[in-house]
């Protein structure tokens, strides 16, 4: 991005290149569920403690006896899914002689027209067939419960697609079901990973509700962002620089979802964000960028002025730590403590260099955000 260019020739460069609580758990459901997803159950299930409880011992219970009768009934194995309401597992077969193996089991046996093998193939022909399939198409599946293969279409697809389906062997089987789903890929934002704006790069900082904080001088308000994969990802709702600051917002899309994690760049390595606690000067801190990745340093200094070419910005935190360009709004951390995005700096990561940042608790309080922590 040309503003780091002639930053850095001044000698001080910007770094830019181009939770919920639920009420008391029983104990976990025989070892076979978290303290969490109990929670969770609760929440999105409509459960009761005891019955999130009940629910996991069920269908666990019925995990086992699908196994073992997947086994005796072989070929005739038509597919199981668990019944929420009699708290039992149904299996489907093939052939009713084998009905008396599954009671026996103690699940509740359905004599079905076509076994798993058949509508697995149905499903594979699909697979085949996709590239030619009508754009309304939106996905397939097996229905084990219905003993059929679902087809989900797009509002005024429906004809084109049956016309599509009728080419393909055991049509019967398939179901063409209407649906508003237009579905896309989910991506996680996370601190230290590149997003691009225009020509240029920048970092992310901290995730925060609805989107993520990072340097003012990567973006203005209305600068439109796409994620590391090049994937619109969301628009700048506030940006300062220079003056009071150098930090902005961006509200995310439906597409990304904002955790409370920052890239340490090791493998699938993160390092957790519980809070956002300053730390005090002569701190070790360890920052997150899409250019040098996870370097660490001291803290030097707080509330320097720097004066950048573009001009004075005040409030800035001195570090030992180096950074360079692409780095810029990336995060910075004191163990699991947030606590500012990278502004600008001096050096590289080969000769070493200052860095300084943005504290990140103006930036919450400047636009009212909540840091997502984890």
């Amino acid at each position: 991005m040309k503003i780091a260019v002639a930053a850095r020739a001044a000698g001080v460069a910007l770094l830019a290149t181009g939770a919920v609580v639920v009420g008391t758990l029983p104990a976990a459901a025989e070892g076979f569920a978290s303290p969490e997803m109990l929670q969770a159950m609760q929440r999105d299930l409509g459960l009761t403690a005891e019955q999130a409880v009940d629910r996991v011992n069920s269908e666990n219970k019925a995990a086992q006896i699908e196994n073992s009768v997947r086994e005796a009934v072989g070929a005739a194995f038509a597919g199981a899914h668990f019944d929420a309401g009699s708290a039992k597992l149904v299996v489907s077969v093939t052939d009713a002689a084998k009905a008396a193996a599954v009671e026996a089991a103690g699940a509740t046996a359905k004599v079905v027209a076509r076994g798993v093998a058949a509508l697995d193939g149905v499903k594979s022909a699909l697979d085949a067939a996709e590239a030619k399939a009508p754009a309304g198409v939106t996905g397939w599946y097996v229905d084990v419960k219905n003993n059929n293969v679902v087809v989900n279409v797009q509002p005024g697809a429906t004809q084109a697609a049956r016309a599509h389906l009728a080419t393909l062997p055991d049509a019967s089987a398939i179901k063409v079901v209407e649906t508003d789903e237009a579905p896309t890929p989910l991506y996680d934002v996370r601190g230290g990973d590149a997003y691009y704006m225009g020509g240029g790069r920048c970092s992310i900082g901290f995730s925060v509700q609805g989107g993520f904080v990072t340097a003012g001088h990567c973006g203005r308000p209305g600068t439109a962002t796409q994620g590391f994969n090049r994937v619109a990802q969301g628009t700048y709702r506030g940006s300062t620089f220079p003056g009071n600051g150098d930090f902005a917002w961006v509200a995310t899309n439906a597409n990304w979802t904002p955790r409370g994690v920052v890239n340490r760049y090791s493998g699938t390595t993160t390092v957790r964000v519980t809070g956002s606690a300053e730390s005090a000067v002569g701190a070790a801190i360890c920052r997150s960028g899409s250019t040098t990745g996870w370097r660490c340093g001291t803290v030097q200094a707080k509330n320097q002025t720097v004066r950048y070419p573009q001009g004075a910005v005040t409030g800035m935190t001195r570090t030992n730590a180096c950074a360079e360009p692409g780095d810029s709004g990336g995060s910075w951390l004191s163990g699991t403590n947030a606590q500012g995005v990278t502004s600008g700096g001096s050096g590289n990561c080969s000769s070493g260099g200052t860095t300084f940042f943005q504290p990140v608790n103006e930036i919450l309080s400047a636009y009212g955000l909540r840091l997502v922590t984890s």
